[in-house]
């Protein structure tokens, strides 16, 4: 069974990151959900943004690395938009690393790095035309990204819905979200 470091959206530790944690867990996987923000959980997406410009991106980030030390190398790192920043930064730099779980976000690889480490594998997801993951350049990032890897999967899904995964928004899509869940434990039962 894997070992996975997930990090939840700008809304905050909710619920449903919590929800969907426990689905992980439920299937024999380790998973621990660091929270970047101190117990705060916001209604809007836009106040979880304003939040975290409020403290500053590269803190949250910062955040994110912090909570992985003292944690085993062999990780799987996950993150819902936001937390894809620490995720995506740590699956490219830390050696020993077993894979990336990316969703509602993509960061360019050179963000992190000049290239996507040999040998760590990576899914992506978003919704095809969710308008931060299609309309800023996630799209785009994912899609160079699944080029340059070994082993990398892009997953779109039908809708405009940032957060779908997330059961306790209005944003969640049952359908999406469960196909995204059964893809995400077929790729940490690999590992």
């Amino acid at each position: 069974m894997a070992e996975v470091l997930l990090f939840h959206h700008a809304q905050g530790l909710t619920p449903g990151v919590v929800a969907f944690a426990d689905e992980l867990r439920r299937a024999g996987h380790t998973v621990h959900t660091p929270d970047l923000y101190d117990g705060r959980i916001f209604d809007a997406l836009e106040e979880g943004v304003g939040y975290a410009r409020q403290i500053g991106f590269g803190e949250v980030i910062q955040r994110g690395l912090r909570a992985a030390e003292g944690l085993p190398a062999e990780l799987v790192y996950a993150g819902f938009s936001l937390g894809v920043g620490p995720a995506q930064e740590l699956a490219q730099t830390q050696a020993g690393a077993r894979g990336a779980l990316l969703f509602h976000a993509c960061f360019p690889v050179s963000e992190f790095g000049s290239a996507w480490p040999s040998g760590v594998p990576v899914q992506i997801h978003g919704m095809d035309a969710d308008p931060f993951f299609s309309g800023e350049g996630d799209i785009e990032a994912a899609r160079a990204l699944v080029e340059e890897a070994e082993d990398a999967e892009l997953y779109l899904y039908p809708g405009d819905q940032h957060l779908f995964a997330d059961s306790s928004l209005p944003s969640y899509d049952a359908d999406a979200a469960a196909l995204l869940l059964q893809r995400v434990l077929a790729f940490l039962g690999a590992r």
